[in-house]
C-alpha cells in the first residue's frame, strides 16, 4: 500500500478511485464471490455492461446539473439523518461523476457527526472504517483509494453509499467488487444504510442475487425512497 506524508489538495483527490467497494474492472472471483452456475455467471456478466451504461449516462450529466442534484440530495439527507451530533457516518469520495457530498460531510463533521471513509484490508474480506475530517492527512490505499493516515476506527450508525444503479426494492448495484455487501453481513450492528445516486441509474432490478443485501432507503435529487 503506497503512502504519501503530504497533504492532498482535491485535484489530486479527484485521481483517486471512490471507495472500497467500487471495483467495476475487476473479476468477481477475486472478491471470493465465485460465479458457480450458468445463472449466477450470465447475471454477472450481465452486470458489467449495465454498469459501464449506467456509469457513462452519468458521466454525460452537465457539470451545473449534478451540482444541483447533489445539493437536493443534501437537503433530502438532512431531513433523513436529522440528529447526527455523535454519530459515526461513512460516506465516500466523488468517482466517475457521482454526488459530490464532501460539503455535505463538513457541514455534519460541524454539526457533531464524526464522519469515516471505508479502508480495503484485504480482499475478500470486511472493509474497515477510519474517522477523517477537511485537513486530516490523506494517504493512498489499494486502487489508490483515499483513506485516512491516522484515523480511528469506529463502529457506523450511518451508512452513506453511492450506486451505479438501483431497483424498486432499493437494491444497489455497485462497482463489482463485493465489499460492500460482505462488510454488511458482518456488522454486529446493523446501521442505517443510505443509497446515494441520480434518477437516471434507476433500472427495473439488478437481478439481485444471494449476498445482495438491500438498501434501508435510496436518495436521489428526486426525493427518498424506502424499503
Amino acid at each position: 500500500m503506497a503512502k504519501s506524508d503530504r497533504h492532498e489538495t482535491d485535484e489530486d483527490i479527484r485521481e483517486y478511485a471512490s471507495p472500497a467497494c467500487m471495483l467495476h474492472e475487476v473479476d468477481p472471483a477475486y472478491s471470493g464471490i465465485s460465479p458457480d452456475g450458468g445463472r449466477i455467471s450470465d447475471v454477472f456478466a450481465w452486470r458489467k455492461m449495465q454498469r459501464q451504461r449506467l456509469i457513462d449516462d452519468r458521466k454525460t450529466l452537465p457539470f451545473a446539473q449534478r451540482e444541483d442534484y447533489t445539493r437536493s440530495i443534501a437537503d433530502h439527507l438532512d431531513q433523513i439523518v436529522a440528529d447526527i451530533d455523535g454519530k459515526h457516518i461513512s460516506l465516500f469520495w466523488p468517482f466517475l461523476g457521482e454526488p459530490d457530498l464532501r460539503g455535505w460531510m463538513a457541514a455534519a463533521t460541524a454539526r457533531g457527526a464524526d464522519c469515516l471513509l471505508p479502508v480495503v484490508v484485504a480482499k475478500a474480506t470486511p472493509l474497515i472504517f477510519r474517522s477523517w475530517k477537511m485537513g486530516e492527512r490523506l494517504e493512498r490505499g489499494v486502487w489508490n483509494i483515499p483513506i485516512p493516515a491516522e484515523g480511528k476506527e469506529a463502529v457506523l450508525d450511518i451508512v452513506i453509499a453511492p450506486l451505479v444503479g438501483f431497483d424498486p426494492h432499493c437494491f444497489r448495484l455497485g462497482y463489482g467488487g463485493g465489499f460492500f455487501d460482505r462488510t454488511l453481513a458482518a456488522l454486529e450492528r446493523k446501521p442505517l444504510v443510505i443509497g446515494v445516486g441520480f434518477e437516471s441509474q434507476a433500472i427495473d432490478t439488478i437481478c439481485p442475487l444471494a449476498h445482495d443485501i438491500p438498501m434501508d432507503v435510496i436518495v436521489t435529487q428526486a426525493g427518498p425512497r424506502y424499503r
